[in-house]
């Protein structure tokens, strides 16, 4: 499917470029996208505006160009034991092609990044953050071992389908020995798009059904016109990708996870996979385990306001005239037409009947809900095609 740039574990060089262009970046401009630099990119912002792009998004099908993500596949003799030594991951029970969501951690449990491991043939194809991929890669090189080879798919674009109308408009541009309404959620395989390969999952980051595509970036153009040539489709920026990710309560890796929390404490138990809580074996286990035992001393939660004026990062959250928390992720909701927000708060607040969020000096009253605020839309196994 693309050429890989093989890095051996152990080599020295980790600086990124000084410049970064997505391999899509005439093809923004010209769309009259207004770009930002995010993660060492000039990256799409918005095209129409961030509220109509949002809702497009939920009512039909946008295309997100996720380019900036890092792409590896890590393979070579041990590899399986050496991934699980890095990641709190239970790799025996991952099938062919299916991702599956996963953390990379420090040596005290906290969070270095999130991610997404798939098996690949006889290795695994990771997808990680761009803000932190030059971190990932260089932490990876340093503790997996010498016979483990690191290849970055710098060759590689990634693309996000996402919306209820995604299956539609690319069932109609793809070929592939597996009909795509095969594809559940979380599962993926070799496909063609407007005759170029492709590699497909059915996954995405905005709560809705949707495809994540990895193609060769020489042909990212082809496909991206493809895709944008179906009724349903239009090209989405970054700034509804993050009210789109919010809504669904989804964590964003430098506002509501970092070093400073753990998995347990984010809320996301889940990727501590079962037999590894028994045999821990992986970084910060010991601490995990017993957050996973006694309980975290806070808890990443949803927050919903009254009135219109939106809540942002660093805000503190207020109990009986108290600090018992900070907001990490907050915004203005367009699908549920009310500012919300995702905090850390004490674990002891959590039942609290009276919060508030303390923005401009004064205190916005505030409910704690449960995550996600907007229902998850997946296409999961069962479900009708």
């Amino acid at each position: 499917m693309t050429e890989f740039t093989d890095i051996p574990a152990n080599d020295a060089d980790d600086e990124p470029p000084e410049a970064l262009v997505l391999p899509l970046d005439a093809w923004h401009r010209a769309r009259g996208a207004r770009m930002v630099p995010f993660a060492g990119y000039e990256m799409p912002v918005q095209y129409e505006g961030i509220l109509a792009e949002h809702g497009w998004t939920r009512t039909h099908a946008g295309l997100f160009d996720v380019s900036h993500m890092g792409q590896l596949y890590i393979s070579g003799f041990g590899v399986e034991a050496a991934i699980e030594a890095v990641l709190p991951i239970d790799l025996s029970t991952l099938k062919e092609d299916a991702p599956r969501y996963s953390l990379l951690l420090d040596e005290n449990g906290g969070i270095l990044d999130d991610l997404m491991v798939t098996r690949w043939s006889e290795g695994f194809y990771l997808v990680v953050n761009g803000a932190t991929k030059w971190d990932d890669i260089a932490h990876l090189r340093e503790f997996l071992p010498d016979d483990v080879t690191i290849n970055h798919l710098e060759d590689s674009a990634l693309l996000a389908l996402q919306g209820p109308e995604a299956f539609t408009a690319l069932e109609r541009v793809v070929t592939g020995d597996k009909p795509l309404a095969d594809l559940t959620f979380m599962t993926g395989a070799a496909y063609k798009i407007a005759g170029v390969d492709a590699w497909i999952s059915r996954s995405g980051y905005t709560g809705e059904d949707g495809f994540e595509l990895s193609v060769p970036a020489e042909s990212a153009t082809v496909i991206a016109d493809a895709l944008c040539a179906q009724a349903e489709v239009k090209p989405i920026g970054l700034g509804a990708r993050d009210s789109l990710r919010l809504e669904a309560g989804l964590p964003l890796y430098g506002h509501d996870l970092s070093p400073e929390t753990d998995p347990v404490e984010a809320d996301l138990s889940f990727a501590i996979n079962k037999r590894r809580r028994g045999s821990g074996g992986f970084p910060g286990a010991e601490r995990i385990l017993g957050a996973l035992a006694q309980g975290a001393p806070r808890r990443r939660v949803g927050l919903e306001l009254d009135g219109r004026q939106a809540a942002r990062e660093g805000a503190s959250v207020v109990v009986g005239g108290q600090v018992v928390g900070t907001v990490t992720s907050g915004g203005f909701s367009p699908t549920l037409e009310r500012p919300i927000a995702m905090a850390y708060i004490e674990s002891g607040a959590i039942g609290a009947r009276e919060v508030a969020i303390e923005v401009r000096g004064k205190l916005l009253p505030t409910r704690i809900v449960n995550l996600p605020f907007v229902p998850h839309r997946y296409h999961r196994k069962g479900a009708a095609k």
